[in-house]
């Protein structure tokens, strides 16, 4: 599975629990952290994303599962997760391949919550035709990640990566 950090903090470090979780249980996992991918803010003067954004793609494609790690920005998700996603959506040849069907886990670690980015990110993942699971990890400073939350997200993501046509399965 790939798991996206929206950080290089809090929500990196909840990336790398699926991670190790996700090991735990006999799945692979990537870590990417979006921010070191360094793709510059998109705009329709703009170009090219440059090599992060193959990097992203190649991720993508190499994964059935995908874990996103972000905090709530402002009410919303993270500009960094919408600049990714909409690099995605003009610089890839077939950019609903990337998202149509695949299973997403979504995941939290936020000073407000984090209830709104994981609704605002269920309605855009949804909108882009992935298979959004219903359960969600939710952390802030005062309460921690549920290892039994990501366990269980783990398990279930897993359990849907074989019905996603979008990525061969691992013989």
């Amino acid at each position: 599975m790939l798991i996206l950090s929206a950080t290089n903090g809090t929500n990196l470090d909840l990336a790398q629990a699926f991670a190790a979780e996700a090991t735990k249980q006999g799945a692979s996992a990537e870590v990417v952290s979006l921010p070191e991918l360094q793709l510059p803010l998109y705009d329709s003067l703009v170009s090219e994303a440059g090599p992060g954004l193959a990097k992203l793609e190649q991720a993508l494609k190499q994964h059935r599962g995908l874990v996103i790690c972000a905090p709530e920005y402002n009410g919303s998700i993270p500009p960094v997760v919408s600049n990714a996603i909409a690099w995605l959506s003009v610089s890839t040849e077939d950019f609903r391949a990337l998202f149509n069907g695949r299973p997403v886990a979504l995941a939290t670690h936020s000073g407000g919550g984090g209830s709104k980015v994981a609704l605002a990110m269920r309605q855009q993942l949804s909108h882009l035709g992935s298979t959004v699971i219903g359960r969600e990890v939710i952390a802030t400073s005062q309460k921690a990640a549920n290892p039994d939350a990501i366990a269980a997200l783990v398990t279930q993501l897993t359990a849907l990566e074989p019905a996603y046509k979008g990525v061969p399965a691992k013989v």
